[in-house]
């Protein structure tokens, strides 16, 4: 298998551009190497052998007539919750265990557009609910770093699939943190945009006002490329933001001279492990060296954010997934009645956290408790946002930890207030809606560990300032040199 594999997504498209290689060489080395990798990581539901090799016989013929295509046979993997034709798109959920697309997601299909080739659906909680991949019915993904951790979640298959080689970069989707937090615990690069900048056309919906689809890659120049070309309007959603999408790649910067870097102060690292906290410390510093003046910021409802969250959010999971109901796709247990086949359906079909949120949601909206819970949480939302806009008048960009450990091992949180509470740094930015990201800032051994394991910074600026986030980011990156580490020590031996 080439090594052209373990270069970033640029480097790959130059590279068949150029005719150094072909997009089919690279499909069939992509196909290869996640054969034989998965099968200890478990990144994917489904290898989509047939539909990469065709796609990268289209990137081939459209090269040689001419076409300019960005991501020219890069292989990609795709969160099962977004939609691609002809292929078996689950939410990790057995109530779609076997329905096939019958068309593709916009974000997906832009990717297409540009050359990229999709090695796979990879693996997530199920319909994106959980912070740990553990909540997936259809398959077990391990972290690349350590195979009996975590790799995060909910887009923890996305952030493996980057992490263990097997793709260049990945899609995945964030209501809540989902693509954050297994890129800081994958060791990668995980950029959230700004809420309405990415169609969610095609994507299987959680929380309507949350969700976001954004890209897992190895470098933020890479998130910066993709960014690029899956952004800007879509008539099929409503909800995207009829504004040019701005270019990325050419403000990177070289340091962060001249940039106020917000640290809150509700978020206080004197909570965190010693040797956790010790990194994001050195991360605090590293921004200071690289020339960033750190201003302390306040966000005074930021300890409301998950309470607010898991009230709004799963209201919105309950309306969403109203529709699996076994009669049009999906799933179907044959009861006496109509009353009945739902109610089978959905206790077969639901694992135990889809419906925790589903009934959660429907008692804060239900008569006599929506106004006591729904509609505060509604206010609480707002309040959160109005304090992100007093912060920024004091910052450019507030940095902060991604998340307050590094992965955990298997069943270390079987309660689901201390899994809700792995959100806590990320919650607050989903609920105002505002681009963020992380990006690796160093690497910690826990208690009984070996191996090293990584954490991630999470950078955050205004509504639709990705333009300057990325470039913040870049110049974190390029001055630390954490994210160059892409093969994790748990896969030196199927290299």
């Amino acid at each position: 298998m080439s090594d052209i594999l373990d270069l970033g997504a640029r480097e790959i498209a130059r590279a068949v551009v150029a005719k150094k290689t072909s997009a089919l060489e690279i499909a069939e080395d992509a196909l290869a190497r996640a054969h034989a990798r998965d099968g200890a990581v478990g990144a994917y539901l489904t290898i989509v052998d047939d539909v990469a090799r065709e796609q990268a016989r289209r990137v081939d013929a459209a090269l040689a007539k001419g076409a300019n295509l960005p991501l020219a046979g890069v292989p990609v993997a795709i969160k099962d919750n977004m939609c691609l034709s002809g292929t078996r798109t689950t939410a990790a959920s057995k109530i779609l265990g076997n329905w096939v697309a019958s068309y593709t997601a916009t974000a997906v299909q832009r990717l297409l557009d540009a050359g990229a080739i999709p090695v796979g659906k990879a693996n997530l909680d199920e319909f994106a609910m959980g912070s740990s991949c553990e909540n997936s019915a259809l398959g077990v993904t391990r972290n690349p770093w350590d195979l009996s951790r975590v790799p995060g979640g909910s887009s923890g298959g996305s952030a493996a699939a980057v992490a263990s080689g097997t793709a260049a970069f990945a899609l995945g989707s964030d209501t809540g943190g989902s693509i954050r937090e297994p890129a800081a615990f994958c060791g990668v690069v995980g950029f959230k945009p700004t809420y309405g900048r990415v169609s969610r056309y095609g994507l299987i919906a959680f929380a309507s006002s949350l969700d976001q689809i954004g890209p897992i890659a190895k470098s933020v120049e890479d998130c910066a490329l993709v960014y690029e070309i899956i952004a800007g309007a879509d008539p099929a959603d409503a909800t995207t933001v009829e504004r040019p999408v701005e270019r990325t790649l050419d403000a990177m910067r070289d340091d962060l001279k001249g940039l106020r870097v917000g640290i809150v102060r509700e978020f206080d690292l004197a909570k965190l492990e010693p040797e956790v906290r010790a990194v994001y410390e050195q991360a605090y510093r590293d921004l200071e060296r690289l020339g960033a003046e750190l201003v302390e910021v306040a966000l005074p409802t930021a300890d409301y954010g998950v309470a607010t969250y898991y009230l709004i959010a799963p209201a919105e999971c309950s309306s969403n997934l109203a529709r699996f109901d076994g009669m049009r796709y999906g799933l179907r247990v044959e009861g006496v009645d109509v009353g009945a086949t739902y109610e089978a359906t959905r206790a077969a079909g639901f694992g135990d956290e889809v419906k925790r949120r589903i009934l959660i949601g429907t008692y804060a909206l239900s008569s006599g408790y929506y106004d006591a819970y729904y509609v505060r949480a509604q206010k609480a939302r707002t309040l959160i946002a109005a304090d992100f806009n007093t912060a920024f008048e004091w910052c450019d960009v507030i940095a902060c930890p991604a998340a307050s450990s590094p992965a955990f091992e298997f069943n270390a949180k079987s309660d689901p207030v201390s899994m809700y509470l792995m959100d806590y740094y990320t919650i607050p930015m989903s609920l105002a809606g505002l681009p963020s990201l992380s990006v690796p800032c160093g690497y910690v051994t826990p208690s009984g560990s070996a191996k090293p394991l990584p954490l991630g910074l999470e950078l955050t600026t205004p509504l639709f300032a990705e333009r300057a986030l990325l470039g913040v980011a870049y110049a974190y990156e390029r001055g630390t040199r954490h994210a160059e580490k892409h093969c994790p020590p748990a896969l030196e031996a199927v290299r």
